[in-house]
């Protein structure tokens, strides 16, 4: 599998050489050319000797300098496409991760079905090549390398794992003065509207539903592991770029597929992280990043539940089991966090909250009501 990757990459360097190449021929045919020399009488043979060395000379710098140009051209094939994505006079500024407070998910949702069309997500995928290459040439590992040999093959699974790790990236690095950058934005943006884009492609398709499940469940891992990171973990990371993961991580919650999954694997990583702070030393260094942390998971339930989870209740692929599992660990969130009362009171009060909002809009929606009896009478006891 390794060596079958090896040759994909090797085969893919050669046609971005051959590509550079032909565009420095089809340049040179492009540029004045020079008129000859006058002609000069022949050279004696004593002269020939010294003659035939100027000319080699002239040649081999020649050659030099078409080398160095094909170079460039080279370069610029590879690493200077994403100007194509994201020009550098483009100026208009991205709201993608903006006013997350006022709730309004079908906006968003509307806008994306004319934005994102066949160009971007063209686009898109040369940006997530280029940068899965710099990844591979970086670790040496080609095994992990994601190729994509034409722009119109439909490998959704393997665009979608590519893709996800490309927003992992851009997380890793996230920071304050990222925030503001508009090409920083438009990447993110692009990002999750490819992804929902995919995961909705492969479930009306309803094959690899297992690697694709797999895929969204690691993205959701490590992105709620980079929103909890503290700062001696990451030293990129502060509090508005916490913030910032969290709003991206909502916006990916836009699809009920990935919604649901998401405060499934944040309502497990509460309890653990209750049961942790139940131990542990208050005076702890560590003790107020984990607080932080357990405030910033908490939000985001709430978040996603009063934004979309009537929303979601209307999706043909919802998946009511699903709910089912993630209501049963919310309640079960609840019970660990009363025992931290004696430490911080308003863990209790951040769960009655979510668990309320999530009984009213249970109640408000017919089709959300036929969960196991045994789960809804302990929601609404």
């Amino acid at each position: 599998m390794v060596a079958s990757s090896g040759g994909v990459g090797s085969k893919d360097t050669n046609e971005s050489l051959k590509i550079a190449i032909a565009m420095a021929l089809f340049r040179s045919n492009l540029l004045p050319k020079q008129p000859p020399p006058p002609t000069q009488p022949l050279p004696s043979t004593s002269s020939s000797p010294h003659s035939d060395s100027l000319k080699w000379k002239r040649k081999a710098k020649e050659r030099k300098q078409m080398i160095l140009r094909l170079k460039e051209d080279l370069k610029q094939a590879e690493d200077g496409s994403h100007y194509d994505l994201f020009p550098q006079s483009a100026s208009c500024k991205c709201y993608f991760l903006g006013n997350l407070e006022i709730l309004s998910p079908r906006n968003s949702a509307d806008n994306s079905q004319w934005r994102f069309n066949d160009v971007l997500r063209r686009r898109f995928l040369r940006q997530v090549r280029i940068s899965e290459r710099r990844n591979t040439k970086r670790t040496g590992d080609a095994a992990h390398k994601q190729c994509f040999p034409d722009y119109s093959n439909e490998n959704e699974l393997e665009q979608l794992s590519a893709s996800a790790n490309f927003l992992v990236e851009l997380c890793d690095t996230v920071s304050s003065a990222q925030v503001g950058d508009t090409r920083y934005m438009s990447w993110l943006h692009q990002a999750v509207d490819f992804i929902h884009d995919a995961v909705k492609n492969l479930l009306s398709i309803g094959k690899n539903v297992e690697p694709l499940e797999g895929i969204v469940n690691s993205l959701i891992m490590r992105l709620v592991r980079r929103m909890c990171a503290t700062m001696q973990e990451n030293e990129h990371l502060d509090a508005d770029a916490q913030f910032r993961i969290q709003q991206l991580i909502y916006k990916l919650g836009n699809e009920s597929y990935i919604g649901q999954r998401v405060i499934f694997s944040v309502t497990q990583r509460i309890s653990v992280l209750a049961e942790s702070l139940l131990f542990m030393d208050p005076f702890n260094d560590t003790f107020p990043s984990m607080h932080r942390c357990m405030y910033i998971m908490i939000q985001l339930i709430e978040y996603l539940v009063s934004g979309y989870l009537v929303t979601w209740s209307r999706d043909d692929d919802f998946d009511t089991r699903l709910l089912e599992a993630w209501v049963t660990s919310l309640l079960q969130v609840q019970k660990t966090v009363n025992l931290l009362e004696s430490r911080n009171g308003l863990y209790i009060l951040y769960m009655d909250r979510v668990v309320g909002e999530v009984t009213k809009v249970i109640g408000q929606v017919p089709s959300l009501q036929k969960l196991n009896d045994h789960v809804l009478d302990n929601l609404l006891h």
